[in-house]
């Protein structure tokens, strides 16, 4: 397998998860497109529709970053951190949300690519 068109591939998926976030279902979408480009077994597409995921969840987590450092600083340090720990599980669950629904159509689209 070729490193350079996985990464390839999975750019073109993030890119796609991208355009479709709209729809709600941008990350299967974006994923089944790098599976379906990647194809071969479905090990291939969970990679690439991971890696696409990760790529498409750094806008995501550049903006919700830039709100950790807007939070006000409030004079006790409790709700500083309090507040800071909310915010970074917050980025956590959209990163994970983004790379478990794209390597989940990365899975999809290598088998269609595979049966068709």
């Amino acid at each position: 397998m070729n490193t350079d068109n996985t990464l390839l591939n999975a750019f073109i998926g993030a890119v796609a998860t991208f355009v479709l976030s709209f729809t709600g279902i941008g990350p299967v979408l974006g994923g089944a497109l790098a599976g379906y480009l990647e194809g071969g077994e479905t090990s291939d597409g969970l990679r690439v529709g991971a890696i696409s995921g990760a790529i498409a969840s750094i806008p995501v987590l550049g903006i919700l970053v830039l709100i950790l450092f807007v939070v006000p600083v409030a004079p006790d340090a409790g709700v500083v951190l309090g507040s800071a720990v909310l915010i970074l599980g917050i980025i956590a669950l959209a990163f994970a949300y983004t790379m478990a629904l794209s390597a989940v159509g990365g899975v999809l689209g290598a088998y269609i690519k595979r049966e068709l």
